[in-house]
């Protein structure tokens, strides 16, 4: 079988209007919501120079799935630290 790996991508508005491509590198369920691992890439999916990771929350509005900070810091906290124990075996993650 020979799959080709076709990245997840995303593109997300910011609140003055730019937008942002990203990669989905993970997702995860917690407490009935849902989480997912984000790192910047062009429009093709190829990585940028930024090797940031970003986790959001997605949220679910009149059948349209959106993105959102995490605004609760304990909640920021558990979901990330459950991300960077996935991810390190994967990825050189700097705290």
């Amino acid at each position: 079988m020979n799959e080709e790996y076709t990245p997840d991508l995303v593109e997300l508005t910011d609140d003055d209007g730019n937008t942002y491509n990203f990669e989905v590198i993970d997702s995860l369920e917690d407490d009935g919501n849902h989480y997912v691992a984000l790192t910047p890439c062009d429009k093709d999916g190829n990585p940028t120079d930024d090797d940031a990771l970003i986790i959001m929350k997605e949220v679910m509005e009149d059948d349209e799935i959106f993105y959102e900070e995490i605004e609760d810091d304990n909640e920021y906290e558990t979901i990330s630290d459950a991300f960077i124990n996935r991810l390190e075996d994967f990825y050189e993650i700097k705290d």
